[in-house]
């Protein structure tokens, strides 16, 4: 089976290829198509914008496509930056520059709790049909100065309460057990997993 991951984050395709690891599964990206620009991200929810890219991007290849949409909500910003996460502050702003702004809107809330989750939102679609969405979620807090150089984008500003730590200052094993990638794409595993098993059963009918 072949599986377009529509992305060419070279971290998150180090992420989702240790999930599905073992799976009959040949995993292709969007460097494959250089040629097929990025769709506009309109959706007013993580969902809305993983469908609309896994659909799109299933449109342009003919190929079988997951795509995801994932972002981190803060409640004292009620809710930002979410579907804005890559895009906040402006998309030439860096991370760090990112940092130094929520923690800017932090000080102008005058709110004390800094609760916040990271999620993730993805759809598996072929032709036009969406086969399989799912969700999922990691609660946590912001702290800042950042901290930990493992990681990428805001891993180093939430803390994961369990460990005592950032997702940034976590190994890659212990930030998969938990994230909100490593949960929406471990459901992906066991829906691909289902669909080999029919097609395998379908081939020595």
């Amino acid at each position: 089976m072949r599986l377009l991951v529509a992305t060419t984050n070279k971290n998150k395709v180090k992420e989702i290829r240790a999930i599905l690891h073992g799976l009959d599964v040949e995993l292709l990206t969007l460097d494959a198509w250089p040629a097929v620009s990025a769709p506009d991200e309109t959706g007013r929810t993580f969902a809305d914008n993983a469908r609309q890219k896994a659909t799109y991007y299933a449109h342009a290849t003919g190929e079988l496509v997951v795509a995801e949409d994932s972002g981190l909500e803060i409640d004292a910003l009620d809710g930002a930056p979410g579907v804005e996460s890559a895009r906040f502050g402006g998309p030439a702003l860096d991370y760090p520059g990112k940092f130094a702004l929520i923690e800017e809107q932090l000080r102008a809330s005058g709110q004390e709790h800094r609760t916040a989750r990271f999620v993730c939102a993805l759809a598996l679609v072929r032709g036009a049909t969406v086969l399989f969405e799912t969700r999922g979620a990691v609660e946590g807090q912001i702290v800042l100065p950042p901290r930990g150089t493992n990681g990428f984008g805001y891993d180093p500003i939430f803390l994961y309460p369990p460990y005592g730590r950032t997702l940034a200052e976590a190994t890659q094993e212990e930030k998969a057990a938990v994230s909100h990638r490593g949960k929406a794409f471990r459901g992906l595993r066991r829906f691909l997993e289902t669909l080999n098993s029919q097609v395998s059963t379908l081939r020595t009918q």
